[in-house]
């Protein structure tokens, strides 16, 4: 059982003791902090939508309830995706918007993410005056008479589709031409919805769906990673089919199955779309550093500046801003058109990937073997209590001193080729490093030196 704050957020497992556990009192002191802190003007218009979690329905009831109380107005999309309550905020003209999603959690655990007007996730200054007035419980609800109200607007899954097929990059022409067969793995969630229904807008006629009831009780692993979509690959095979398509429970992460039941790759989702993107449309590009170099070897072929960013959502969105980027996201599979919106959206992925498939002629395999094949090694190291980090990321910089450096998200070390990141989790007592090079023991045997300096530096 667990309960974790963040300044994007709170998450945890439902049941147990209030305070240790996603609670529904944990839930109502939160809501009642979000609430108070963003409707201060005359807006008091406020979205929400979650995805199919067992616990949804639950959650939901008690973040209504208690926007009401603080006399905010709820547009409620009920069965939603992450990107498009994302979508939803800025149509509305809302305040804000709170996402009920746990991502690619077990069952167990649901979230509340929150959202500005712009429909981004909140900045890590207002996500600390959430949880400072969450602590204190200081909140000043709504007499009798001021109470919000309540709507319920299933409509966004159509606004989301019309916008992607109305988005000037997406093909729905050369899409339908290409006549694709395609499986999708839905995990019992969200996407069983959307993406069929996307799908057919795009003019693709076959399409068969795994796991495809909403019931919250995910099928496997809800995580898009190559062990958990071994049924997605068979069933390609089996039938034949053009590819497969894999997404999270909320639908910002996307990955692909090629015609052979290979992985696409989810490091190469970003790198195929936005490879189509800058052939279009020219410019700057931006990931987390721990995210495959492809993307920026794609990105100088286009005559394009590549520019990393810290890992997380907000720390992408922030430097794309900064950088006046094209196209952007992370490596775990999430697309950023920041034209559309500035968040992670798997359906705008969709529709832009399967456009680029089409236009080039080529299978999904013959596509992804266009790319350069880096290989990542994805270790951690866990810490002993009263570690001094500072001290061992500074006796680490010494030693690399030769190396390019960058600090900005703990420490990135460039070798030619090659990299390695080691980035101390906030959540937990260990350090992530991840490394990449054209080789997997090379990539492996950084990762492995620097879990050694490590060591030897506690």
């Amino acid at each position: 059982m667990a309960l974790m704050k963040s300044i994007s957020g709170i998450r945890g497992t439902i049941g147990g003791k209030p305070g240790e556990t996603l609670s529904p009192l944990d839930v109502v002191k939160f809501t009642a902090a979000f609430g108070s802190i963003i409707a201060t003007g005359n807006n008091k218009k406020i979205v929400i939508g979650r995805d199919g979690r067992i616990s949804g329905e639950l959650i939901k009831n008690l973040v209504v309830s208690t926007l009401n109380a603080l006399g905010l107005d709820v547009v409620d999309l009920g069965l939603s995706t992450t990107p498009t309550v994302e979508v939803a905020v800025k149509m509305e003209k809302a305040v804000g918007g709170i996402i009920l999603t746990a991502s690619h959690n077990p069952k167990e655990w649901n979230a509340l993410k929150l959202l500005n007007s712009e429909g981004e996730f909140i900045s890590a200054e207002e996500g600390k005056k959430v949880l400072e007035l969450a602590e204190k419980e200081s909140f000043r609800f709504a007499p009798v008479d001021k109470l919000g109200s309540y709507t319920l607007d299933e409509s966004y899954l159509e606004k989301h589709i019309d916008a992607i097929l109305n988005y000037d990059l997406v093909d729905v022409k050369a899409i339908k031409k290409a006549k694709f067969k395609i499986v999708v793995d839905a995990i019992n969630s969200s996407g069983a919805i959307y993406i069929p229904a996307l799908l057919k807008a795009l003019g693709v006629e076959e399409v068969t769906v795994l796991n495809g009831e909403i019931n919250g009780k995910f099928a496997h692993n809800p995580e898009p990673l190559p062990e958990h979509l071994r049924d997605l690959s068979n069933e390609v095979n089996r039938l034949g089919a053009d590819l497969g398509i894999a997404v999270d429970p909320d639908v910002d992460r996307l990955c692909f199955v090629c015609e052979d039941g290979s992985m696409f790759g989810e490091e190469y989702t970003l790198v195929a779309v936005a490879d189509y993107v800058l052939s279009k449309r020219p410019g700057n590009t931006v990931s987390n550093m721990s995210s495959t170099r492809a993307l920026k070897d794609v990105t100088v072929k286009h005559g394009g500046e590549y520019f990393p960013s810290a890992v997380g959502e907000v720390n992408v969105v922030t430097k794309m801003k900064d950088k006046n980027a094209v196209i952007g996201g992370e490596g775990n599979g999430g697309i950023i058109v920041p034209d559309f919106h500035y968040g992670r959206d798997a359906l705008i992925g969709i529709g832009l990937f399967l456009s680029h498939l089409a236009k080039s002629k080529k299978s999904i395999k013959q596509l992804r073997n266009s790319y350069p094949d880096y290989v990542m090694s994805k270790n951690k190291i866990e810490l002993e209590n009263g570690v001094d980090l500072k001290s061992i990321f500074e006796k680490i910089q010494k030693k690399y001193k030769n190396q390019p450096i960058n600090t900005e998200d703990g420490l990135k070390i460039e070798f030619d080729t090659d990299w390695v990141h080691l980035r101390p989790s906030n959540t937990e007592p260990i350090i992530r490093i991840y490394s990449e090079s054209n080789f997997e023991t090379t990539a492996q045997n950084i990762a492995h030196r620097l879990m050694q300096d490590i060591r030897e530096f506690m």
